[in-house]
Formats: structure tokens, sequence, C-alpha cells
């Protein structure tokens, strides 16, 4: 029985599904002098593992920053906003200079409209003549009809 729940113990082990408690099962039973003799091969493997586990080392290890440039995330963040601004001074700038472009077309709109207000107004000044020329007309007008009733009376 106890044969058979070390094989389904291997099995989960190298399928890397056992818990901390079942591997220390498994690395008792191959701590044993004797193992089945199919599970002889896996005994050097726990060994090793237990005896690499108890290993130790009297070295002492020095650690030591290198020279490397390593830009902060604080100058990062600094660096990103600067972008960020300098892009949106330059999109303003382009609508503003967009803006003068086109008060500038505006302008000159306005000034070939007055232009063209100030030819047409000249025209009218001679169509004014032509009112008067209205006035004499409707005159005698009046006098043909003056003209016709005496014609009548006197025929």
């Amino acid at each position: 029985m106890e044969l058979a729940k070390i094989e389904n113990l291997l099995e989960k082990y190298f399928e890397a599904k056992t818990t901390i408690q079942e591997e220390a099962v498994l690395k008792e039973y191959f701590a044993q002098e004797e193992v089945a003799a199919h599970l002889v091969e896996h005994k050097e493997m726990f060994n090793f593992f237990s005896d690499s586990s108890l290993e130790t080392s009297n070295r002492t290890i020095e650690l030591t920053r290198k020279n490397e440039r390593i830009i902060p995330l604080k100058w990062l963040s600094i660096a990103a906003m600067l972008v960020f601004f300098i892009g949106i001074y330059s999109i303003y700038q382009q609508n503003e200079t967009e803006k003068e472009e086109a008060r500038l077309a505006y302008m000159e709109t306005q000034k070939a409209l007055e232009l063209i207000s100030s030819s047409l107004n000249k025209g009218t000044g001679a169509i004014a003549h032509l009112d008067n020329f209205n006035k004499g007309t409707d005159a005698m007008a009046q006098l043909q009809t003056f003209g016709d009733a005496q014609k009548k009376i006197f025929n």
C-alpha cells in the first residue's frame, strides 16, 4: 500500500503537482537504505537534492552598484510632461496662426466688397437722374390727359 502511495506521489512530483508535505514524504522514503528496485534510479536524484540543500558557502559577496546611467522615473515623468506641454503649445500657436490668416482674409474680402459697393453706388447716382426723367414723363402724361379732355370738350 505504501509503495503505491509513493508511486502516485512520484507521478504527481514529475507533473509538478505535489505539496511541500508530499515532497517531504518522498525525501524521507528515498533517504532509507531499502528502496523498491524499480524506484532505485530516483533515489540518487533525491539524495542529490538532500545533499545540495546542506551545502553552504563562506564566501562573502560584495554588492556594488555599477555606474550605469539609469534615468529615474521622476526625470522621465518630467520629460514626458515637457514634451506634452510643447505639443499643446505648438497646437495652440498653429490655431492662432490660422485665426490670424482667417482675420486677414476677412479684412481683404471686406475691402473687396467695399470697392464693389462704391462702384455700384456710382451707378445709382446715374440712375437718380433717371428719376427726374420719370417725373417729366409723368407730367407729360398729365398734359396728355388734359389735351384729351380739351378735345372732347371742343369737338
